[in-house]
């Protein structure tokens, strides 16, 4: 079971900036892909970008938000800029040990989860 504790959510205004992290005590975390969705109410959680030696992003954030790995720490970030009160959301971190060039943006392949994270951008 790998545990996956996220934090760095807070309230920003428009146009500004966040920075999500999300760290896991596993030797091995540099092998996992880890990806970040988010989810509002009533809808399904969505997409927004992964990270295995590669970064993979969904087209409604390229250019604004940014995925990075520390190994040395075993922490994925998440680098949001330009935020606009669209981004409000519940950010999720999410690992998978295994690899699939054609799954990797899709919430049901991952196995393991943060707790979430709150992020609300106001006007």
């Amino acid at each position: 079971q790998v545990q996956l504790v996220e934090s760095g959510g807070g309230l920003v205004q428009a146009g500004g900036s966040l920075r999500l992290s999300c760290a896991a005590p596993v030797r091995t975390f540099s092998d996992y892909v880890v990806a970040w969705f988010r989810q509002t109410p009533g809808k399904e959680r969505e997409f927004l970008a992964a990270i295995r030696r590669n970064t993979y992003y969904a087209d409604s954030v390229k250019g604004r938000f940014t995925i990075s790995r520390d190994n040395a720490k075993n922490t994925v970030y998440l680098q949001m800029n330009s935020l606009k009160p669209e981004d409000t959301a519940v950010y999720y971190c999410a690992a998978e040990r295994t690899w699939d060039t054609s799954r990797y943006y899709n919430a049901n392949w991952y196995d393991y989860w943060g707790q979430g994270t709150q992020v609300t951008v106001s006007s």
